[in-house]
């Protein structure tokens, strides 16, 4: 536990990238098996432990510490497990394998993991409970991406990033075979039947600098709102994937049944009635589902609307043009009405395009995707090949309710704002948004919860109804679980309006007003 706890402290205290991926990978080298693997897991949100739920920590401080002083730490630290890890009265100092951390949060029942949890951190030191603690809880906050493991262990060995996430899918701790790989051995036999294939995503544009391109050298076609997916059928076994290489198949049968091709397709996941593109929240319904009954399959139906060909008819199409791709793309047949392909827009002018993405025919379109004639398909974000021209944000001006401390490197700052708008003269709230603001406003909004707190809930705090945050979403849908009635899509703080008084926000009749 002592290398792991090591290795999140410096993965957390470090910026850079490229610094983390060296950190990284100068673990992965120096520590043996098991524990590299159950760590690279841990990383990866891949190492599936039995939920140690934040009420049961609670529990156990409650048998060591008294409760006030317990409220007070955990209102100055923000986090739980750092908090439980300081004021934990053991004085081990044991260095435990990964591995046994990793079986006993395993294989341990329900009624005996209060004990074993406490045995546990009376061995550890401070920097090991919280380590402890993070695997125990699955918040390891970081800032490691899963792709940027990948990109550490690519430099470990021969295998390439894309070679690596083609198998990814099938990999399961502590990777042994694939540790092997990387030093020299056999590639995992697993991977001979419907790999994953590494997804080509595009970089944001304006019309500013879409002027500088000539529009001669691109197509275009809708940015459909659902979730992007490889769809894949290799000799029989049909697999359906999200962009980052998550099996979602059993959330999606009627969309694995009509696989009916040889090859792998780049699309848009969508709920589909007849011609009819439903909204987003018809499609989250079914997301992270395990199982879907006939009922959902029959209200909300899904289907798959086709962007490229990565493989077809057992050939590898990748490395053509994308305009030869696209004439191959628009004569398959994919025998099946759940599926067809995303047509490409007519325009001369980037001015033409811009017209067409102010009115598109669908509401369930959130704007333009561009692509070169000529670019072939490659996996990752290479910049120039294909953009995407989102619509532009929906926009409120709401006022701040309530503030929450951060995890990981914000645990020092309130940092998640939860925000409301009039309903007659009660604030009502709508949302919560904890990202959009630069780290110095990060400091002026902290310093403003801290000067106008009203009430204090553990390490959530009452402000006073004053400050007024311009909120920008990119959707908007009725709901019955929400006190307002509806529920916004990826909400950011866009701008703080100091200048603005609260009495001045926007009214929920407004908001409401701008659902499709």
């Amino acid at each position: 536990m002592k290398a792991f706890a090591t290795l999140l402290e410096r993965l957390a205290f470090t910026a850079a990238r490229n610094a983390k991926l060296r950190i990284l990978r100068h673990y992965l080298e120096q520590t043996s098996d098991p524990d590299r693997g159950f760590a690279l897991a841990a990383l990866t949100g891949d190492l599936k432990l039995r939920a140690v739920t934040p009420k049961l920590l609670r529990g156990l401080m409650a048998e060591r510490v008294d409760e006030q002083l317990f409220a007070l730490s955990y209102d100055f630290v923000g986090d739980l497990a750092e908090t439980i890890a300081l004021l934990w009265d053991g004085d081990g100092d044991d260095d435990v394998p990964l591995g046994d951390a990793v079986a006993l949060l395993s294989d341990t029942g329900r009624a005996g993991l209060p004990a074993a949890i406490s045995a546990m951190l009376d061995r550890l030191g401070p920097s090991e409970r919280l380590a402890f603690l993070k695997l125990a809880t699955g918040n390891m906050r970081v800032g490691l991406s899963a792709r940027m493991a990948r990109m550490a262990l690519a430099e470990m060995g021969e295998p390439q990033i894309k070679d690596l996430e083609e198998i990814w899918h099938g990999l399961t701790p502590p990777y042994q075979p694939l540790f092997d790989w990387i030093a020299g051995g056999a590639r995992p036999e697993h991977a001979a039947k419907a790999p994953f294939r590494p997804v080509m995503l595009s970089t944001p544009v304006d019309l500013d600098q879409l002027r500088a391109l000539d529009p001669d050298d691109h197509v275009a076609e809708w940015k459909w709102d659902g979730i992007r997916v490889q769809a894949v059928n290799d000799d029989g076994v049909r697999r359906l994937y999200s962009r980052t290489g998550e099996d979602i198949s059993g959330s999606f049968p009627d969309v694995i049944e009509a696989l009916n091709f040889d090859g792998a397709v780049d699309g848009e996941l969508l709920v589909r009635r007849g011609a009819d593109v439903a909204p987003f929240g018809d499609l989250q319904k079914r997301l992270g589902r395990k199982v879907v009954g006939r009922a959902m399959l029959d209200s909300h139906p899904a289907g798959l609307r086709v962007y490229d060909l990565m493989i077809w008819d057992g050939q590898d199409l990748r490395d053509m043009p994308h305009q030869d791709r696209r004439t191959i793309l628009q004569q398959a047949d994919f025998g099946s009405d759940r599926i067809d392909v995303s047509p490409l827009l007519d325009f001369g002018t980037w001015d033409d395009l811009a017209a067409l993405r102010a009115d598109p025919p669908s509401i369930v379109i959130e704007g333009v995707m561009i692509k070169r004639r000529d670019s072939p398909y490659v996996g990752g974000r290479p910049r120039g090949p294909w953009f995407k021209w989102k619509r532009d944000p929906m926009v409120v001006d709401a006022v701040m309710l309530y503030a929450q401390r951060g995890h990981g490197k914000r645990s020092g700052f309130y940092s998640d704002f939860t925000f409301g708008l009039w309903d007659g003269d009660v604030l009502v709230p709508v949302g919560k948004a904890y990202f959009g603001f630069t780290d110095e406003e990060l400091r002026e909004l902290d310093r403003f919860v801290r000067n106008n707190t009203t009430e204090r809930f553990g390490p959530v705090r009452s402000v006073a109804p004053k400050l007024v945050l311009e909120v920008a979403f990119e959707g908007l849908n009725a709901s019955a679980r929400h006190k307002s009635g509806v529920a916004m899509r990826f909400p950011r703080i866009s701008r703080i309006r100091w200048d603005k008084p609260a009495p001045e926000a926007d009214r929920l009749e407004t908001l409401k007003a701008m659902i499709p």
